[in-house]
Parts: structure tokens; sequence; C-alpha cells
């Protein structure tokens, strides 16, 4: 007995202490997934708005500029307020018929034939303004008319039209049942003398008739053209049991909640909740139960209200039962109160631990991605990382919609990039590492501190990252044309690559290299310079992205001394045989770089013959021969020749295999800048490097092969060992 009255009011009390829980949940009126409201009018069902939400084609409602609601009748009419609770009525907006009334027409009853609505009798009446002349109501059937309703006043010039229709000047009648059209007439053949006085009559809601008793003829005189007029309505084809069935309502246990039954003035079914219940009766659970302790409709004074489902019962204070309840209740609270106190007192310190260990957590994952060594890197370089943002996992949880597969935009060796949408409405793009040693944690922490260093419109942006996750995050700008291989090797109609954007992108690229190298705080080699790591904002610009083999040097460092990375196809020979990288050694990955731009091939790429070769030294082969136009993508032959050849040149210089006779960036960066502001290549051949190299590289072998792979036909003819450490860049043979 006790543990079902505990479980009660242990429920009973969370309904207490979560009150906005229970006000906040409305009656359900319409159609799940319909609106429930035009405007102020609620549209409760069967009647509805937009396919699905209505019982036929009669109950549709359309909401005109989404305040006006208007039945789709045939007539079309304004819809002021639907009752399916109490009655079934629907008000609406009606026309006044005038008759002899300067600009006013006159306007013919609603047709509600084959509907199933009707014209109420009890709540409407009709009404003329008419003194001395029979004011009719008529219907036509079978071709024959008849008089259903009429009334006549007495005219009285010493009452006012505002008095009380009460048959002076004006005069009202009851309509018959079941009434859904009829005609107005004014018999003025009778009295000739007021033939041509203004009269008008209306059928009326009798309720909105008596509230606006005072200014009610002179505001329907001169300003209204309807008046608010009362309409039953059924639902056809239902009977009792199959609108039971359809509803399937037991909310009340083992009591209907609502009840159907077949009304004297319309042919169809109505419904309503049942006493003790409120809500929609045409929708599955629409009737939910009143408590009548809590809205003081009981009659339980002095004593103790309990509320029933669909019912409630008193206690008197000196009843017995009430005693005992009293104590049962008590004694039910104080148990019902340890068992609560004693569950929140649980819940709160599984919540902290939960906490403490997510924070253990948090700090377990940021020492092991690096946090330390970033810590460190920052304090010893004396990096400025104050716009540099620390994110927390929840917020790049939601932004990434939990990294979800669809958000990914592109995948490598070093990571997953998401695009995501932070909560200022910023899109970025999250970058997710794969950690999986050392060495992998060092590039991180080496992009992050390289990339807090670099401030260029030409360098991808840094704006933070996350070391409390499982494996670290970058978060970038996100730069949203992708990369500048799918614009040199994937054919795009709706934007042509051309010649002018190729030079310009050049430009911006080796603007951004001449910074890195020459213009930062401290000398930074980007190491990894291909297309794939070109990025081209909404403007086409160039951006350099994917820092993770970058490093930074002191002013007086020339060189750095590390294991070879890279991608085969830019490296820089020099590098690859002595593993000192220079500056020099980007300006031949920007050299290969070019030669995609000029040519559209990749940077390995096989031949009819089946030969892997490398683009670098079929570039200079092509150069030797004097085949340059041969090579060159079909947009780049667009351009004007002069400047092509100027950038041919310049790539070719950057493709020297004596990292000493390359340009550097900076004099690559003001060729390629003067190319672009004059448009004439010949004013910016300073170095007769065209000819120099032709001199000297036309003596070079084209059939000498290294250990990774051939270089170049073995019928090119022969030439001596000593030109193998002139080679443009090793060739590899795809297998």
């Amino acid at each position: 007995m006790i543990i079902p009255l505990l479980l009660h009011i242990i429920i009973l009390f969370c309904n207490i202490i979560t009150p906005s829980l229970a006000s906040s949940s409305e009656l359900q009126i319409a159609e799940k997934g319909c609106k429930s409201r035009c405007g102020d009018v609620k549209i409760p069902y069967p009647f509805g708005i937009g396919p699905g939400c209505y019982v036929d084609k009669w109950f549709e409602i359309v909401c005109i500029n989404s305040t006006t609601p208007v039945l789709s009748l045939n007539n079309r009419l304004e819809v002021l307020q639907i009752d399916v609770e109490k009655e079934a009525i629907i008000k609406v907006k009606h026309p006044i018929t005038f008759l002899n009334c300067k600009g006013r027409e006159f306007n013919e009853a609603a047709n509600l034939t084959e509907s199933p609505f009707v014209f109420s009798q009890k709540k409407n009446r009709f009404t003329a303004v008419s003194c001395g002349v029979l004011s009719r109501m008529r219907s036509t059937t079978d071709n024959t008319s008849q008089t259903i309703g009429a009334c006549m006043s007495i005219c009285d010039n010493s009452t006012a039209e505002e008095a009380n229709c009460n048959g002076m000047n004006c005069c009202q009648t009851m309509i018959p049942l079941n009434l859904k059209y009829f005609r107005t007439d004014f018999d003025t053949q009778r009295t000739n003398r007021f033939q041509n006085k203004c009269m008008y009559a209306f059928l009326v809601d009798l309720q909105w008739f008596q509230d606006n008793r005072a200014s009610r003829f002179v505001d329907i005189k001169d300003k209204m053209d309807t008046v608010p007029v009362a309409l039953e309505w059924s639902l056809y084809n239902w009977t009792v049991e199959e609108l039971g069935n359809s509803f399937n309502s037991t909310s009340g246990g083992d009591l209907a909640t609502f009840s159907c039954s077949f009304p004297g003035q319309t042919s169809g079914i109505q419904c309503s909740c049942k006493s003790g219940f409120e809500g929609n009766p045409y929708i599955l659970g629409g009737c939910r139960d009143i408590d009548e302790c809590k809205s003081g409709h009981n009659y339980c004074s002095g004593g103790i209200c309990s509320n029933r489902i669909g019912s409630y019962q008193c206690f008197g204070p000196d009843d017995p039962k009430n005693k005992t309840t009293g104590n049962m209740v008590i004694l039910g609270l104080s148990v019902g109160f340890s068992l609560l106190f004693l569950l929140i007192a649980y819940w709160c310190l599984h919540k902290i631990i939960k906490k403490r260990r997510r924070i253990r957590h948090k700090e377990k994952f940021f020492k092991r991605n690096g946090g330390l060594l970033l810590q460190q890197e920052m304090s010893s370089r004396k990096v400025n990382v104050e716009k540099t943002k620390l994110f927390t996992s929840k917020e790049l949880k939601k932004a990434t919609d939990n990294f979800n597969a669809d958000r990914i935009l592109g995948q490598g060796g070093q990571g997953t990039v998401y695009k995501g949408m932070l909560a200022d409405g910023r899109i970025v793009a999250v970058k997710k590492s794969k950690i999986v040693d050392e060495g992998k944690l060092v590039e991180f922490i080496n992009e992050v501190v390289v990339l807090s260093q670099i401030n260029h419109r030409n360098v991808v942006k840094l704006m933070g990252c996350c070391l409390e996750t499982e494996v670290p995050l970058l978060i970038y700008e996100f730069i949203q044309n992708g990369t500048l291989s799918e614009y040199i090797h994937n054919k795009n109609e709706e934007f042509p690559f051309t010649w002018e954007i190729r030079l310009r992108v050049a430009t911006e690229i080796a603007g951004a290299l001449f910074y890195l190298h020459s213009a930062a705080s401290c000398p930074i080699y980007h190491r990894d310079i291909k297309s794939t790591n070109i990025l081209l904002d909404e403007k086409y610009r160039a951006k350099i992205a994917d820092f993770g083999t970058s490093r930074s040097l002191n002013v007086d460092q020339t060189h750095l001394t590390t294991q070879v990375h890279g991608t085969f196809g830019y490296l820089d020979p020099e590098y690859f045989q002595s593993n000192q990288f220079t500056e020099k050694s980007d300006v031949y990955s920007f050299g290969v770089l070019l030669v995609e731009l000029l040519t559209g091939e990749k940077a390995i790429f096989t031949k009819r013959s089946s030969e892997g070769r490398s683009l670098a030294t079929y570039f200079i082969i092509s150069m030797h021969e004097n085949r340059l136009f041969d090579i060159l993508d079909a947009k780049v032959m667009e351009g004007p020749k002069e400047e092509v050849l100027v950038v041919a040149n310049i790539a070719n210089r950057c493709l020297n295999l004596n990292g000493k006779k390359r340009p550097t960036m900076k004099e690559v960066s003001v060729e390629l800048e003067g190319i672009q502001m004059s448009g004439k290549a010949s004013d910016f051949q300073r170095h007769e490097e065209f000819d120099y190299v032709r001199t000297e590289q036309i003596e070079r072998c084209d059939a000498v092969s290294m250990s990774i792979g051939s270089a170049f036909d073995s019928n090119r003819g022969d030439c001596s060992s000593s030109s193998l450490h002139e080679l443009p860049l090793l060739s590899f043979t795809q297998h």
C-alpha cells in the first residue's frame, strides 16, 4: 500500500519542481506537423491549413498573408473563430444586403448547399432596418420560391436607429432549422413611398449584435460590408464506431475521453470531450483531464480536494478516512523526500565524478597532443599567439556535426579536413590530425608554431587549435574554391583557367614564399610546395597551406640538415643527395609548380611510351630541343608569347640543378610582378638565362639513369658521365 503511494508522491513532487514543463505543454489542437494558427485565429482539426491537415475539402482553411484565415467554400468566407471543444461552431464574416444605399451593393447570402455547414438557428437572427417595408427571407426549391422568414418594423422618427431592435425602425426574426441558403428581398410594392429609401438586412450572430449595441447601426450602415454569422457543422459519412476506431482514444484509462452524437440540426456526426476533460475530441489524445483541484472548479469547501481522471474527490476535515489518508500522506512524503534526497545526492555525485574524469582526460590529451611542447616552443621562440584561440572539443563537435563524414573536405597523410561553422557564423576548416608516433606530433606542433608567426594574405590563416581531444585539431579559415591542382588538371568549363589567372596565381605564390624566406620574423622554409597545397579563395586568390613539414630558422642559419621530406616530382635533387634543405629547395619546388601551370601536366606523368617521367625533366628536354610551344597547355597558348617565354625562362632557372645558380624567391617575385604590371615580357628578360641554359644544358645527357629510375630514352645519344650531377630532377619508372 505504501510503495504505490510513495511512487505517486515522488512523481507528484517531480511535477511540482518542474512546473515549467507542465505549463509549457499546450493542448494539441491540430494534426502533427500542421499549423495550428493563422494570425490570431486558432485552427483546430478537422479544419486545417495545407494538404493532409483537414478532414476533407470543406474543412480546408486558406491562410492569406499569414494573418487572414478564409474558409475554402465557393464564397470564401473569412473566419473569425472556430470552436470544437464545446460546440461545433465556426464564426465567419457574412455579407450585408443593401438596397437604395449609396455606394453599397445588393449582396447575396452565402450558399452552403452540399456543404457540411448550416446557418445556426440558435446563434443567429435575421435583422432588417427597413421600417414600413416587409423584409423577407426566401428559399428556392424545385424552381419555386417561398418565404421562410420575414419581419416588418414601424417607422418612428422619434426613435433613433441605435435603439433596441424591437419593432421600431428595426425588426428581427428567427430562421428555420437546417438553413443552407436564402435570398433577401424587400416588398416595396405595397408602400411606394419607401421605394427609394436606404434599407438593409442581414443575418447576424446574436451575441455579437447584443455586445455591440451602442454603435452597431452606424458602423453597419457607414463602414461595414459584413457582420459575424455562426455556422454549425458536422462530419458527414462517419459513424460513432468508425470515429472511435479511427481515434482509438483511451487516454482516460477504461473511460473514453470523448463522446459523439447526431445533432438535430445537422445530418452528420459531432463530438465533444466528456465532463472532466478538455481539448479537441477530433484528434488522438486530444481530450485531456481537467485538474479541478487546481482550477478551483470543485465543491470541496473546507476539505481536501484530490484530483481523479475525469473527476475529483473531496475529503472533509473531520472525516476519519481523511485522517488516515493524511497520516499516509505524511509518511509517504517523509519516505519520498528521503529517497528523493538520496537520488539527488547520487546524481550530483555522479555528475561531479564524471566531470572530474572528463577534465583528467582533457589534461591527459593536452599533454599527449603536445600541449607542453607547444608552450615550450612558444616561450622559447617568443611567438605572438594572442590571436590564436584554444578551442574546446564541444565547440568543434558542434561546428562539424560531430565530425560527420558529409563534412569532409579532403584527406591526406597528415589528417582529415572537415568543414565547420562556429557559433558566431564563421565558416572554418578543421584539420583532424592522424597521430601515430612522436614524429607526427612534432609536425603538428611545428605547424601551430610556424603559422602563428605568419600574417600574409596569400597564406592560409590559422584561427586556433584544440589539444583536449584524442587527436589534436587545427582550425583554419575556410578556403572555398579547392586546390590549385584541381584547376590545372581538371578542365572546368564554368571557370576557364586562363593565362592571366595562372600568371596572377604564380605571382601571389612567389610573393608569399618571398615573405616566408625574407620578410617573416624568422625565415621559414615550407618544404612541401606543390599544387595540392595551394588553395584558391572566393576571388581565386592563391593561399599557401599545409605547414606540417615546414621549419623556421634563426636569422644566421642558411640551411637545415634533416631526413628527406617532401613529394616526388617536387624534391630538390641537391636536398635528396645531401639532406640539406635551403631556401633554394623551395625555389626548385616552385619551379616545378610553374611548369605545371605552363603545361597542365602533373609533376610525375606517363607518356605514350609507358615510361615513367619527371615533368621537370620533360620540360628541360623540351627547352633544349626548342619545343616549348609543343608542350604548353591550350589556355597558356592563348596568352602573349613573350610573357609565356619569360615565365618559362624563370621556371628553367628555378630548376637548375645547382642551387646557387637558382634565383631567390625575391627575384622571382619581382620579375613575375613586373610581367603582370607591364604585360610586356621583353622588358623583364633581365638575365639571358634562356641562352645560358641552352648553351650549357644542350650538351647534357638525356639518356642517364639514376637509382630510382631512367631519365630519358636511350636513343637520344651519348654524353659524358661528368654531366650526371646537372640533371634537372630525378625521374621515376612507374610500376
